[in-house]
């Protein structure tokens, strides 16, 4: 657990459990002070004796004590997150034949700090063949085994030490304050703090309530302790803020010679100083801890962390509302609650709620987790994955603007302090860009496109002279874009962006058919000298019908023409028959016939050599005429390119005002 303020949670248990230490029938004096000591929670100090003991049994003899002290050091330093002590520790208390099983749990706790997960599973496995099932062990292999995958996998979130809040010793429980999120509050043993006497729990200063302010230029002022009457002798800490700004609810520990007793307490503010606090009563319990305050959104509930009775186990999530405090109080139930320990809740929306646990599967120690409220009313509690959790302590998280903020978190201080880190997630750069040309591949200038998302988004921009665009896009949403310009038909897309949590750019090009001179529909086959459509048209058909519909005032003639073999009279009937199979088609399509006029040229109009042609075909050059005189000049090949060319089936809009209204 964490410094002081998580430490002190934990110390009704820890009175539980060295209750079942087995020990020595006649203590020493030492001894006797080191029990006394921990079982207050003072676990520094009793850390210190037990260390000064075990130095002085060297006998033979007193090997089974060693065992007995190792093992009570471990749980010292496991209290005070020195993880790789602690590891050492109950190594040598089980070298040393201590038959305590759980020291197999404690060590595979430890080792999973450290981010040994191998020896961490096997540590566990051991005590699993003493307690089968065991909850607490099973999932310490669950969150050992996920742990790389989360490392592995990790996330966009971008994560470093917020140096300018950090001091030596212990910084935590920061919370952002102010519409601007412009005041950071947090909780500090730093020498700064006013108590004059030192923590029996973690030796060092009781914890104050610092904070800082951002300026202008968005500078955050140096740390200073918070004015008014707020901190004392006692420790401070955890603070939060009701949304007017104007109450502070923050955590006290209270200790008079006994173990810690702690409780939530509010002050007001009046101007930029914080008034002396007062109890805020929960409940008539007054053995169990209560601390971690956190305030929803609309200021109507406090949510807090205790050990109580009537919850899953160790430390739950409890919530209770503020203003009518009679009958309220609930705890948040199995889906958050774990018979492990739930600590450091905050709310940012009514359906988006942060916590930290040791009870979900995690990478070690307490992982940040993130709860979304379901329209079923059930939450989905994903791990926040790495950088933002680590093999180690990871807690008490606040969000500032969009997707960053601050969180404390004890990774890499081999003493176990806690310190304060800044977060944040880069918004994704997913863009989509193409271009708008004609179906002779010139670039359309100036055009017009809308795009549509389905999660309600929608832009309109106007393309470059040479025809390109570019729209920035969220992920997973789907779009419908729209391109038109003067004298052309619009165009269509459909578009799906990648759910995938990825910077992308997709390329969309828009081909826009020109109203002025005739669109040349391609991969229209009719059967060998008949009018009969073949199936392998059906795409391009159906292309055409969409064109119709995404432009509902057009009327349009439809000709076909054919190559220059064969007579004028068959020529021109053949062609005839051909536009009206394309007709026909449309119409069975759902197109109104009154907007379609079939026409057959026969050969009568041979095509003239576009970009687009001469791209196909460079034999022939960019605006040549493919009349019979000509064809007749080229190879066989190349004639048989030409008049392939000229077999078409092209479209030409002569109306746009097909049933307007104004």
């Amino acid at each position: 657990m964490k410094k002081l303020h998580k430490t002190v949670m934990l110390v009704v248990m820890v009175l539980l459990a060295a209750m079942t230490m087995t020990t020595t029938g006649c203590k020493t004096a030492k001894m006797r002070d080191a029990d006394e000591a921990f079982d207050r929670g003072e676990f520094d100090n009793a850390a210190n004796i037990y260390r000064k003991i075990y130095n002085k049994l060297k006998k033979r003899d007193d090997r089974w004590q060693r065992g007995e002290v190792a093992y009570k050091m471990g749980l010292c330093y496991s209290k005070l997150n020195q993880s790789s002590r602690a590891a050492a520790a109950m190594q040598n208390a089980l070298r040393y034949e201590w038959e305590d099983s759980t020291a197999y749990l404690i060590l595979g706790q430890a080792l999973q700090r450290e981010g040994k997960y191998k020896d961490a599973i096997d540590a566990y496995n051991t005590y699993l063949e003493w307690r089968p099932g065991d909850w607490m062990a099973t999932q310490g292999i669950r969150g050992c085994q996920q742990a790389p995958r989360l490392k592995q996998e990790g996330s966009r979130y971008i994560v470093k030490n917020a140096k300018l809040f950090n001091t030596r010793r212990a910084d935590m429980s920061p919370m952002l304050l102010g519409a601007e999120h412009d005041q950071l509050y947090w909780a500090s043993s730093t020498d700064k703090a006013v108590g004059t006497t030192k923590s029996e729990i973690t030796g060092t200063k009781r914890f104050d309530i610092f904070f800082s302010k951002k300026d202008e230029d968005g500078k955050w002022s140096r740390p200073e302790p918070v004015e008014g009457e707020l901190n004392t002798e006692h420790d401070e800490g955890c603070p939060a803020f009701t949304p007017d700004g104007s109450t502070m609810y923050l955590a006290r520990a209270v200790r008079k010679n006994a173990p810690s007793t702690v409780n939530i307490w509010t002050s007001s503010r009046s101007e930029a100083k914080w008034a002396a606090p007062n109890a805020f009563e929960i409940s008539a319990d007054t053995l169990s801890a209560m601390g971690d305050p956190a305030v929803s959104t609309d200021g109507t509930w406090l949510y807090f962390a205790s050990d109580m009775p009537g919850g899953q186990g160790g430390i739950d999530l409890w919530r209770i509302n503020i203003k009518d405090k009679r009958g309220t109080l609930e705890n948040l139930g199995d889906q958050i609650n774990t018979p492990g320990n739930e600590r450091f809740p905050y709310c940012r929306t009514d359906s988006l709620f942060y916590f930290a646990s040791d009870g979900h599967a995690g990478m070690g120690g307490l992982d940040l987790y993130r709860a979304t409220l379901q329209p079923g009313g059930k939450w989905f509690i994903e791990n926040m994955g790495s950088p933002m959790n680590s093999p180690d302590d990871d807690f008490g998280i606040t969000y500032g603007e969009g997707e960053s903020g601050f969180f404390s978190s004890n990774r890499g201080d081999a003493r176990g302090y806690d310190h304060i880190f800044s977060f944040i997630k880069p918004d994704l750069k997913i863009w989509i860009s193409g271009y708008v040309l004609d179906k002779d591949d010139e670039p359309v200038p100036n055009a017009v496109i809308r795009i549509v998302g389905d999660d309600g988004s929608n832009q309109k921009a106007a393309g470059k002279p040479d025809g390109s665009f570019r729209f920035d896009l969220q992920r997973g949403v789907n779009y419908v874009m729209l391109a038109g310009a003067e004298g052309y038909l619009n165009g269509k897309q459909q578009f799906q962006s990648d759910p995938e949590e990825a910077d992308a750019e997709y390329n969309v090009d828009f081909v826009l058919a020109a109203m002025t001179k005739p669109q040349v529909i391609e991969n229209i086959f009719y059967d060998f000298n008949k009018a009969t459509l073949r199936p392998e048209s059906k795409e391009a058909l159906d292309e055409m019908v969409q064109v119709m519909k995404d432009n509902p005032s057009i009327v349009i003639e439809m000709a076909s023409h054919t190559d220059r073999v064969g007579s004028d009279a068959y020529n021109n009937k053949l062609s005839e028959r051909r536009a009206q199979s394309v007709v026909d088609y449309l119409i069975e399509a759902g197109i109104d016939r009154e907007r379609l006029r079939p026409k057959g040229y026969g050969k009568t109009r041979p095509k003239v050599v576009t970009k687009r042609i001469n791209s196909q075909y460079p034999q022939f050059a960019e605006g040549t005429e493919l009349n019979e005189e000509f064809v007749k000049t080229l190879s066989d090949e190349d004639r048989a390119a030409a008049d392939q060319i000229n077999r078409r089936t092209e479209f030409q809009v002569i109306n746009t005002d097909y049933m307007l209204t104004y």
